[in-house]
């Protein structure tokens, strides 16, 4: 079995899986890769496979019966990951044939809209009547992770939270309860010691993976830091006073945010790290590795991890293996400074070099609409943008008994989105590549040696053009 994360369900769900899928298995695209090149046809481009593609036959389907006058077609873009993806869409901008829409996730948001979107500010304030019951039912964080210096650039389909997934046998094991909604990060080092006490090696109480989804982002947003500079833009009053007016979740929201300076020196950013480097030094946790962790599934349902932070993608993922519910369940992640979480979402880009401009903005309504959105999002491994589609239905039979922290982490917690700027690919692998030294370093000195070089990174990561 595959390790199944963030970025493969978010692919998987929107027909834009990337299931083991290396960027050596995908040669360097050229216009005559791009089927119904120079057609009169809708190019929509998703991460994944012909295989992912053909799943959407449903989606395809229902929109042809209400636009019989658009033909869509699918384009599946292999690719290792979202930014071995954006590289490839860059790629074919660059050669002239680029798709009209194209899905992103919050890794590539930024880059899309400064370089490659087309702001969707007009169609929304035309078709606002439309697009109420979308806003209506979306909460506005998730809409504000996808403005850019005060325009808005996408509609976001479905988000995951970086929430604390619990191996329920371990728990019991060593004696522990569910945790309260605001258990703290000195309770879950609580929970890793008896979990460790209670089982024996190879369990791990706490798995976690290098990147800026449910890596070290999480113990940084809850010790209430980053380490970028986080700020926001000016704008978006049109959006916030239109769509969400009286409603006390979109006070104090922006034109977006805005990452461009690094902030790794920061005393939290190094009180997090140390914090972790404790994690792994007491053998409560793993040393990261770059990617996703193999077989992450197959551990956690065999028994041998005791926590570790995901969202609702892995829904699905664990009832395939085996687990039922109650075998393990979910909770808010730890507080500390602040019980802020991590969130990253995922919609479709209207890219500013097409032709069929109106055409793509019909195929994104209609994936935004609840008849698309279901037709989207058949399963439980992911969490639906739309708040009355986190239901029963979708994670009552086969989701952890509580499955509503999944929603709730937006409308109970304060949460922010993944910091990804313009130049989010660079700005990861300075992060990735300083990571796994810095919980690892042997002293305070060698700690804070990691966090400088991190810095230096980071300075020249936000100078690259993208």
């Amino acid at each position: 079995m595959v390790d199944i994360t963030r970025r493969t369900v978010l692919g998987g769900l929107l027909g834009v899986g990337a299931l083991g899928a290396t960027a050596a298995s995908w040669p360097r695209l050229t216009a005559r890769d791009i089927p119904g090149r120079g057609q009169d046809v809708l190019n929509v481009a998703i991460l994944g496979t012909s295989q992912d593609a053909a799943a959407r036959a449903d989606l395809l389907t229902a929109f042809r019966a209400k636009h019989p006058d658009i033909p869509v077609r699918l384009q599946a873009i292999q690719g290792a990951d979202w930014s071995n993806f954006f590289a490839k869409i860059l790629t074919m901008v660059a050669a002239g044939t680029p798709p009209d829409v194209c899905i992103v996730a919050t890794e590539g948001a930024q880059l899309f809209a400064d370089r490659l979107a087309e702001p969707l500010d007009a169609y929304v304030q035309r078709d606002r009547a439309e697009l109420q019951d979308y806003f209506d039912d979306v909460h506005p964080s998730l809409i504000e992770a996808f403005m850019y210096r005060g325009h808005l650039y996408q509609l976001p389909i479905d988000f995951n939270a970086a929430n604390m997934y619990f191996n329920t046998d371990a728990m019991t094991s060593a004696g522990l309860d569910y945790p309260q909604e605001h258990w703290t990060h000195e309770d879950f080092l609580a929970y890793a010691r008896g979990m460790r006490t209670a089982n024996r090696a190879p369990f791990v109480p706490y798995y976690w993976t290098n990147r800026l989804f449910g890596g070290v982002v999480p113990w940084l947003y809850v010790n209430d830091t980053s380490f970028l500079k986080e700020a926001k833009a000016p704008g978006g009053e049109w959006l916030w006073q239109q769509f969400y007016s009286g409603d006390p979740a979109a006070a104090g929201r922006s034109g977006g945010y805005l990452w461009e300076e690094p902030n790794a020196q920061d005393p939290r950013v190094e009180e997090s790290f140390d914090f972790l480097r404790e994690v792994v030094r007491e053998g409560l946790g793993t040393s990261p590795a770059q990617g996703g962790g193999t077989e992450l599934v197959a551990q956690f349902a065999g028994g041998s991890i005791g926590m570790t932070p995901a969202g609702g993608y892995w829904v699905n993922g664990l009832n395939e293996a085996g687990m039922t519910q109650a075998d393990y369940d979910v909770q808010y992640f730890p507080r500390w400074r602040s019980q802020r979480h991590q969130f990253g979402a995922a919609g479709y880009a209207l890219m500013k070099t097409s032709q069929r401009k109106e055409q793509a903005w019909e195929w994104i309504k209609f994936c935004i609409s609840r008849e698309g959105m279901k037709l989207a999002l058949p399963r439980a491994d992911t969490t639906p943008t739309r708040r009355s589609m986190c239901n029963d239905e979708l994670y009552g039979t086969i989701g952890p008994r509580h499955w509503r922290v999944f929603y709730d982490t937006l409308d109970r917690m304060e949460a922010a989105p993944i910091p990804a700027p313009p130049q989010q690919a660079a700005v990861e692998t300075a992060l990735i590549k300083n990571v796994t030294g810095a919980v690892t370093a042997g002293s305070q000195a060698g700690l804070r040696g990691h966090l400088a070089n991190l810095q230096r990174d980071l300075e020249l990561a936000l100078r690259k053009s993208t």
